[in-house]
């Protein structure tokens, strides 16, 4: 399957010469996927000579500078539904999948000492469980000594994708926080300290002793941040990996959603990790500039074809070899020029 798919993609490139001159593809939003972005980039840009400018500013960033057409494409964690696509006259499609993991800052607690669930999660975010002793922390960790500190809980302070998701997890597991907090890209935090990106979260929790946060695996690794474990809906413990994530997106049926705007949180199985999410890239059907939009399809198809490894090497799931073959379909149907020609054609 992989054969083929780079088969696809490297002939439809090579029947689409590049550009004679170098050209820079801008995009803006989630944070989520900078790290595999960033060096999908570098890679795509030593190999056509093409650069990719990405701006992590949040998924409630890149929809504002899509639908202000300032950049060539926009991203969120957090889908937009139907209608507002058709509204906006966008396309939308997973690029990756992820997850996101909680992290803390715990003296003497190395990554897996500590398991948390959903509702205990909400609980520590509305406020209720203010020290790292508390009774419902102590029952999920019979065996862990825990200190009598302070917790201090660190959020997005941005519209963010990652909080949509992690909020929708939490809703999911917790009546409370539906009703009291719900599910958005912004939300009234009853408690915690406010940080841009995951980046922001990662360096405050680094920082803040007794901290807790949320973060796409990616940070908690790269920032060697200790993470906790998660009890998923089937009641097992399970760490973060590849191969928990790709549990949970195993049964994803991404044509059930316009846009292929599945939330995969609190996902069925014994493996599955309950805070899996995708990325979407949002793109005008009709754009301003065709030339350019046809070069973001590009590097789109590169990466789907070629930066697999690089995506498993920092812990994401890449899309379905199905999934990536409908998406590309998409485009050649849907994404076109002022004339109707489409910009993007596996056989052009």
């Amino acid at each position: 399957m992989k054969f083929a798919k780079i088969a696809l993609v490297a002939t439809a490139l090579a029947l689409t010469p590049w550009t004679a001159q170098a050209v820079d593809i801008s995009g803006a939003g989630a944070s989520f996927p900078y790290p595999v972005y960033t060096k999908w980039a570098d890679a795509y840009k030593k190999e056509t000579g093409n650069g990719m400018n990405y701006q992590s500013i949040g998924s409630g960033g890149g929809i504002k500078q899509i639908k202000a057409k300032t950049v060539t494409f926009g991203a969120t964690d957090a889908p937009l539904p139907g209608k507002e696509l058709d509204e906006s006259g966008l396309v939308q499609f997973p690029m990756v999948m992820g997850a996101i993991v909680p992290v803390v800052n715990l003296e003497g607690l190395k990554s897996g000492d500590l398991t948390l669930d959903g509702v205990t999660l909400a609980r520590i975010y509305m406020g209720e469980i203010k020290s790292w002793d508390d009774a419902a922390i102590a029952k999920l960790n019979p065996n862990v000594k825990l200190p009598k500190q302070a917790i201090v809980p660190v959020r997005r302070s941005d519209g963010s994708g990652t909080t949509y998701n992690f909020a929708y997890y939490l809703a999911e597991v917790s009546p409370d926080w539906k009703a009291k907090v719900g599910v958005s890209t912004a939300l009234q935090w009853p408690v915690g300290i406010g940080a841009k990106g995951n980046e922001g979260v990662a360096n405050n929790v680094a920082q803040t002793r007794g901290s807790i946060g949320y973060v796409e695996y990616a940070y908690a690794k790269q920032n060697k941040l200790t993470h906790t474990n998660m009890l998923n809906k089937a009641g097992k413990t399970v760490a973060p990996s590849s191969a928990t994530f790709q549990a949970a997106a195993a049964n994803a049926d991404w044509n059930s959603q316009p846009g292929y705007g599945v939330i995969l949180a609190n996902q069925p199985g014994d493996q599955s990790w309950p805070m899996t999410a995708a990325t979407w890239i949002l793109i005008y059907k009709k754009p301003v500039d065709a030339a350019i939009t046809a070069e973001a399809l590009k590097f789109f198809a590169w990466s789907f074809a070629k930066g697999d490894k690089m995506a498993e090497d920092l812990d994401y799931v890449p899309m379905p070899d199905k999934v990536v073959n409908d998406i590309q379909k998409m485009w050649s149907s849907q994404i076109k020029d002022a004339g109707g020609k489409p910009l993007f054609s596996p056989t052009n």
